[in-house]
């Protein structure tokens, strides 16, 4: 995977995007020898944010699955004086 300075890719920006749309190149910048940012094709992006979703639904489940230490809404409204 190329890693290229973020001031040279402002330079080659129309570069790195075809490359990276026509491609499928990933490309990560970088700053001062540390990576700051990576050009990935939209497709990629997509299937992160699906694991991502696929991730989130999964945690949700499991704490919706503890019951043990939850207070139920009313009691919690009396203990707080709401």
């Amino acid at each position: 995977m190329p890693r290229i300075p973020a001031s040279k890719a402002r330079e080659k920006l129309s570069e790195i995007l075809n490359d990276v749309a026509g491609h499928g190149d990933r490309v990560i910048l970088h700053r001062h020898g540390k990576n700051v940012a990576a050009v990935i094709p939209v497709e990629d992006l997509e299937l992160l944010e699906a694991l991502e979703d696929r991730y989130d639904v999964e945690e949700a489940r499991a704490a919706l699955a503890v019951r043990e230490g939850r207070v139920p809404w009313p009691a919690l409204k009396k203990q707080l004086g709401l």
